[in-house]
């Protein structure tokens, strides 16, 4: 049992890494949509491009969308119009009018007369209500038929342009009133009807909607059937109408059949290898050429949230709505992992993200091919992302490469410019603002997992930072020798191609250590006097390889991140103190070495190499006497041809010609340094 809790103890890295990509795989894939895919692609006026395409099961026809729309607007256009009808406004106005009708009329006309014009406006009334005065006005078509409600029962039916709106009224009581030779007595009875008329049918807007509702659910969404094994479509016909409808419900009927739980599992199985797939592909890249990052747990769930980050992003959109696919800014993630790590890695990472989402969007190839083309652009055109005007200068160009290949595919797909949607173009402007939000995500991943990039690096790079300008007082001369060997240091980094940023900051932090104990570093040592004078030479060899363990502290202390700490443990290496051994072995000749030894590591990095070298070269060049350049040339070859056979930079993936490329520049930028002339011959 000891044993096996010991193995797991040992391998706890490897299983963590395991769990992870088990947990990112089914994350992943509980992601993705579960339905079938149509595994062809076609549109519209093209031919078909793959063999003779048999139905491989019975499916309905689905009418096309226009056709559909039509059948709406029809049943929408002659929808029936329901009003209630209140039965006894009619009654209460015919009583109203019986006895107003003397109060109206002069005494002076004969009873004939009354009785006649009486009946004739009662005649008027009756005919009114008997078409219905509306309670409003509504914009509704003539020659809609209208059903006429009493208590929720249909009464009777007429047409819209039948009944009598309010402004009408005026109108039809002079039109009957005329028709029966008793115009001069319109006014009258204006008068009168309108002190008594009331309107009797009032919209129903509610039983409207339910029946047009009902009728349009009457809608059939299908027109005929096809049976298993009836031919769609032969390779190079073209695609068109009937048969292009077909094909459109094929495709459906694949994408929203409801599965059986054997298919269903068939497809969780089928998404579970492929992205299995995928991730153990960057796993294995990770391993092979990244081995610095695949032995970092924190690094590798890095990458792993990214990706998951994006295909979460992207999942939501494609179940809004699949046509904003193209807002969803995927270059920020070869953006993020260039500024954290380098731009292989993150275009490795970006295109397998890219080939996980071409399952699931619409228009695979296209989206994949946009996508790849706009990482690879990311990737070259974005560097020294700590400067904003080249961010911005990048995300133009990745948005121009986006517009570009649309419109290229666009044209392809179509044969004209007359059709396409300018809309998608706005909506890679707006995936290019958003690309814009890389800056404060970077600085957010750098809080959360403790990562460092180049934004971070140009800060501690600030000589006026709290620590370096502690450093500047306590240890001054220490203070110009980082900034010399930062400078020399940036330069050879340049020269190699390695991280110029990095290794500036970490030559200008990688002596911090001397601040404990300043005095016994010759540097320091304005007065002349020498604390070592009076220590042995084994108690002097612990104070000066102490000052990396000091230093370290310091920097833990101060929240330095882990890659600038990997300079102060690495600068020394495993190298002697040399002068201190061999002073001591004059005295005792069975001295053991490893006594006046750095407890390194060795550099293990272009970058730590690089400092190491560099702090070598320009600590010895005080001791230099009369230098020239013959000497310089001579002194450089000696220190870091002596740390090569020493094996200081076994560990370092330097080459021996960058070994050399940093040689020349050492000896370039000492000769500045003491402003050496030209050796002219006697």
């Amino acid at each position: 049992m000891k044993d096996f809790i010991n193995k797991l103890y040992r391998n706890h890295a490897l299983i963590y890494k395991a769990l992870l990509f088990v947990c990112t795989t089914f994350l992943i894939v509980y992601l993705f949509p579960k339905s079938g895919k149509f595994k062809y692609s076609f549109e519209r006026g093209k031919p078909w491009q793959s063999e003779n395409l048999y139905a491989p099961f019975n499916f309905a026809i689905k009418k096309a969308e226009d056709e559909l729309n039509k059948e709406k607007s029809k049943i929408q256009n002659e929808a029936h119009l329901y009003f209630d009808a209140d039965e006894t406004t009619a009654l209460n106005t015919l009583n109203a009018y019986e006895n107003k009708f003397y109060e109206t009329f002069p005494d002076s006309l004969s009873q004939t007369t009354l009785n006649a014009l009486k009946n004739s406006g009662k005649i008027t009334l009756e005919e009114l209500y008997s078409n219905g005065i509306l309670s409003d006005n509504y914009t509704f078509g003539n020659d809609r038929i209208v059903e006429i409600l009493s208590g929720n029962i249909k009464k009777s039916n007429t047409v819209y342009g039948n009944l009598i709106t309010q402004n009408q009224v005026k109108r039809f009581i002079e039109k009957r009133l005329n028709k029966q030779g008793l115009s001069k007595y319109i006014p009258k009875f204006t008068s009168l009807f309108f002190d008594i008329i009331e309107p009797n049918l009032t919209f129903n807007k509610s039983f409207t909607e339910k029946a047009l509702q009902d009728e349009l659910n009457k809608i059939s969404y299908t027109r005929g059937s096809v049976e298993r094994g009836t031919l769609l479509i032969s390779k190079g016909e073209v695609v068109e109408g009937d048969k292009f409808q077909k094909l459109k419900s094929l495709q459906s009927e694949y994408e929203s059949q409801v599965w059986n739980e054997a298919n269903y599992n068939w497809i969780l199985f089928a998404y579970t290898l492929l992205v299995a797939l995928a991730l153990l592909m960057l796993l294995l890249f990770l391993r092979k050429y990244r081995v610095e990052v695949f032995e970092n747990n924190t690094k590798v769930t890095f990458i792993f949230f990214n990706i998951l980050l994006m295909v979460f992003i992207t999942t939501l959109i494609v179940n809004y709505n699949s046509e904003y696919i193209y807002v969803v800014p995927l270059c920020v993630l070869p953006l993020v992992l260039k500024a954290f790590f380098d731009a292989r890695l993150g275009m490795f990472t970006h295109v397998i993200t890219v080939l996980l989402l071409g399952s699931i969007v619409p228009n695979s190839y296209e989206y994949m091919f946009l996508q790849i083309l706009a990482g690879i652009v990311t990737i070259l055109t974005v560097s020294e992302l700590y400067k904003r005007a080249n961010l911005f200068i990048s995300v133009g160009q990745i948005t121009l490469i986006y517009i570009i290949a649309y419109f290229a595919f666009f044209v392809i797909h179509e044969g004209s410019i007359d059709t396409i949607d300018w809309n998608t173009f706005l909506l890679f402007i707006l995936c290019g603002l958003a690309t814009l939000f890389v800056q404060p995500l970077i600085y957010a991943y750098e809080k959360l997992f403790g990562l460092v990039s180049d934004v971070s690096l140009l800060e501690l790079s600030d000589t006026n930072t709290k620590l370096l300008k502690e450093l500047s007082d306590v240890s001054p001369g220490t203070f110009h020798h980082s900034l010399n060997v930062a400078n020399l240091a940036e330069a050879s980094a340049n020269e190699i191609g390695a991280n110029a940023m990095l290794v500036r900051v970490g030559a200008l932090y990688h002596d911090i250590g001397k601040m404990v104990m300043p005095n016994y570093f010759t540097e320091n040592q304005s007065t002349g006097i020498n604390p070592h004078d009076e220590l042995s030479s084994l108690e002097s060899a612990r104070i000066i390889t102490d000052h990396v363990i000091n230093g370290i502290e310091i920097a833990k202390k101060n929240n330095l991140p882990d890659r600038v700490i990997d300079f102060i443990r690495t600068h020394h290496g495993t190298s002697m103190v040399y002068y201190f051994y061999m002073k001591e072995k004059k005295v005792n000749e069975t001295v053991n070495p490893d006594l006046f030894r750095y407890p390194g590591p060795k550099p293990f990095s272009k970058e730590t190499a690089i400092l190491m070298m560099c702090d070598s070269v320009e600590a010895a060049s005080k001791s230099l006497k009369d230098p020239t350049s013959t000497k310089i040339d001579a002194f450089v070859e000696n220190i870091i041809n002596k740390q090569i056979d020493e094996e200081q930079f076994l560990n370092a993936n330097i080459t021996f010609k960058e070994i050399q490329a940093i040689k020349k520049v050492l000896k370039r930028k000492l000769a500045n340094i003491y402003h050496l002339r030209i050796e002219y011959p006697e």
